[in-house]
């Protein structure tokens, strides 16, 4: 199922993104969202709560007598984090950033999130580039109104693309140009995964699987073994499950959702040219142990050949893909 873009209505990280993982029915059995169901002399039943994360579907998923209290103090942890990654909210600290061109004292989670996109930026030519905002923000506005980016004011958006010109430090974060903007649409849902895990772990907790569009596992499935991950293409959801054991899974795909009712344009951008991806893939899935890097990989990995993925997988040990097609 494609998506159509409304820009008018929603900015891009308010949308409920098209959803490309899966728990196998064989891992979830039929626990509801938000219910702790009945319990056997072995075993606690699963709890799963479903909601929002960065305008996208999310879920927590455990066995645990305490479920309640655990998933509170996760969702309070995406709270806080949407109050720094949030393109939908002015008074994020991502908003605030591209409002002014310049933050003081930014948080650190936002620091930690541009640095990991600095690594991702110079281990794919440049291919993942958060400073493609105004080029995204052109098409979709453009597409809204029911007409093609213009010429001109794509070469306008276009020379406001370009990491080099993103300059931050501990103390303050910039950008060279007046009008240059940041999304982290391709990494932040990553990020908050991996930030609400860190937060369980540090309570002692595991064998929880955190869902922010993006998958993190804590641990393996409580009942034993690993979560079992199906991908979904287009429909069609692949017979073989990726196992999730501390580990972290992706995915992304070029026309998973489009500016346009033809939907020929997709949402992902190659920063170099202006223009969405003209690869060939309907998903790509990888899997690392930290999410925000799955994410990050997956969504330049659209833009990219099946001989660059593998070059750039070179600077990333640990990360594996696991689905090109």
């Amino acid at each position: 199922m494609n998506t159509r873009l409304k820009q008018g209505k929603a900015p891009m990280n308010a949308i409920d993104r098209r959803r490309f993982l899966t728990i196998s029915a064989a891992a979830v059995g039929v626990a509801g969202a938000g219910a702790l169901l009945g319990r056997n002399a072995t075993s606690q039943a699963l709890y799963r709560w479903e909601g929002v994360a960065l305008g996208t579907s999310a879920s927590i998923t455990l066995a645990h007598p305490e479920a309640e209290r655990i998933v509170a103090r996760a969702r309070a942890e995406i709270a806080r984090l949407e109050g720094v990654f949030s393109l939908y909210r002015a008074d994020s600290a991502l908003s605030r950033l591209n409002a002014a061109g310049k933050l003081e004292q930014p948080p650190f989670e936002l620091l930690e999130c541009l640095s990991l996109c600095g690594t991702v930026n110079a281990a794919t030519g440049g291919l993942f580039d958060p400073s493609v905002q105004p080029v995204w923000r052109l098409y979709a506005d453009s597409y809204d109104l029911g007409r093609v980016p213009d010429t001109a004011a794509l070469a306008a958006a276009q020379a406001l693309v370009g990491w080099g010109g993103v300059r931050m430090d501990a103390a303050r974060i910039s950008f060279a140009e007046p009008g240059m903007a940041l999304t982290l649409n391709g990494v932040a849902q990553g990020f908050i995964a991996d930030r609400v895990a860190t937060l369980l772990a540090s309570e002692g907790l595991s064998d929880i699987l955190v869902d922010t569009g993006e998958m993190r596992a804590l641990g393996g499935h409580p009942h034993g073994g690993a979560w079992p991950i199906s991908l979904d293409v287009e429909g069609q959801v692949l017979p073989n499950a990726v196992p999730l054991r501390n580990l972290a899974l992706a995915s992304s795909a070029p026309r998973g959702t489009t500016f346009d009712d033809a939907r020929t344009q997709g949402h992902i951008l190659n920063p170099a040219t202006g223009t969405p991806s003209a690869q060939p893939w309907r998903l790509v899935s990888v899997t690392a142990p930290q999410a925000a890097l799955a994410d990050a990989l997956s969504s330049a990995f659209c833009l990219m050949s099946r001989e660059e993925i593998a070059a750039a997988l070179t600077a990333f040990p640990s990360a594996r893909l696991v689905y090109l097609g």
